[in-house]
């Protein structure tokens, strides 16, 4: 056999370059939260990266619209993550929905609450955790026995600068986004050693309708972001949606347990 024969002959393993491929072809995700925003940017970038996705959210028009936007390789389920009880319930209607069982769980669904400290309230404050952290719990819960039986998948938190960083005005969402970080590295030390990996991404200022009709009625702060983030503009969902890949890939099969800034920098600059 000739030296030429002997590079073509050679068969990928699962530890080779070319298997480390940043791909999604064979795996199934959940993305909740999953019809606009970084959710609807990720769901694009999983279907191009060739996984099935299945969205969940709670309103039926915008699931029908992203659902029709990404293809044969979409499809929704309309239910609330803050009705805990149903969180089994919701796994299974997705796992039906693809017809196979669930390899990938993106926890993003989330709601904002920008007040004052001393104005925000008991109510709204555990409005906010359920919605973050037990919700997000109740479906690691009900996704992870599947998972470790099969000795594979990928549990995504979705942070926040908030995570990170002080920033005013926000007192339950970052309590709500830090917390993620610590049921980001407990759940890694737990499971990771039966083959599920467990990352989240902190995204920085990343272009929406929401957040550029926020901006627009403060420049000040539009300018105090752009001069802090060392790429000096905003980010686009796709840049969330790449990196979710990336971390949910054979190309992050030894990374577990870190937290992504994609940020442009924002959280190491000044």
């Amino acid at each position: 056999m000739t030296r030429s024969e002997q590079k073509t002959s050679v068969t990928p393993t699962h530890g080779s370059l070319q298997a480390r491929t940043i791909r999604l072809d064979g795996e199934t995700a959940l993305i909740t939260g999953g019809a606009t925003g970084l959710g609807f940017g990720m769901a694009q970038c999983f279907v191009a990266a060739g996984a099935r996705v299945v969205l969940a959210g709670r309103r039926k028009a915008e699931l029908q619209k992203a659902t029709a936007a990404l293809g044969e390789h979409a499809s929704f389920v309309v239910h609330d993550v803050t009705d805990l009880k149903h969180a089994d319930a919701l796994v299974k209607s997705a796992e039906e929905s693809l017809g196979s069982p669930l390899s990938i769980l993106v926890n993003n669904a989330g709601i904002h609450l920008k007040k004052a400290a001393t104005e925000t309230t008991t109510e709204e404050f555990q409005a906010v955790l359920q919605t973050h952290v037990l919700a997000a719990h109740a479906l690691s819960r009900a996704v992870l026995p599947g998972m470790l039986a099969r000795s594979h998948g990928n549990i995504l938190f979705i942070a926040s600068m908030a995570s990170l960083f002080g920033i005013p005005f926000v007192i339950a969402y970052s309590a709500a986004k830090s917390a993620h970080l610590g049921m980001v590295r407990t759940l890694s030390a737990e499971v990771s050693n039966h083959g599920v990996r467990v990352n989240a991404i902190a995204p920085g200022w990343i272009e929406s309708d929401m957040m550029r009709a926020s901006l627009k009625a403060d420049p000040v702060r539009s300018q105090k972001i752009l001069g802090r983030t060392p790429m000096a503009r905003f980010g686009q969902a796709e840049d969330v949606g790449w990196a979710a890949v990336y971390l949910c890939s054979p190309a992050a099969k030894f990374v577990t347990g870190v937290v992504l800034p994609v940020d442009g920098g924002a959280s190491i600059g000044f």
